[in-house]
């Protein structure tokens, strides 16, 4: 699994996931789960390995063929 996920794009992810994270606690009812969505961003930021992008061929990280 190569890093694929640049510095900034994980920055951007955590910021992401923590406000999808904060709907458990802003909504009610049972819609206030879709924020558990939030946790898949700030998994993919601190691992350094998105699968989409795995998928696409894309790549934010600059460092070429370094193992996460």
């Amino acid at each position: 699994m190569q890093t694929n996920v640049g510095s900034a794009d994980k920055v951007i992810r955590v910021i992401i996931g923590v406000g999808l994270l904060s709907l458990v606690f802003i909504l009610e009812g049972n819609v206030r789960w879709f924020g558990l969505i939030g946790i898949m961003p700030i998994l993919t930021a601190l691992m350094g390995w998105c699968p989409a992008y795995a998928l696409l061929g894309m790549r934010t990280c600059p460092a070429s063929g370094k193992k996460g």
